[in-house]
């Protein structure tokens, strides 16, 4: 299914992903304390958008263009 490089990369898309939805967690769990810190909520949402923008470039490389 995957060649060479795209193992790792698809392994890496893996591990983005869990790496996300563990974030999203933690941002809701922040959110849930009576006093939630800012900063650290911000960190976090900050990072998650990361994430989001590394998955969409590895998504981008697995998945071939298709030129119609």
């Amino acid at each position: 299914m995957f060649e060479g490089g795209e193992v790792g990369a698809a392994t890496q898309l893996v591990r983005l992903r869990m790496e996300h939805r563990d974030l999203d967690a933690a941002i809701e769990a922040l959110r849930s304390l009576a006093a939630p810190d800012q900063l650290q909520l911000a960190r976090l949402k900050k990072r998650k958008l990361r994430l989001k923008d590394e998955i969409a470039l590895l998504e981008d490389q697995l998945i071939p263009d298709i030129i119609a």
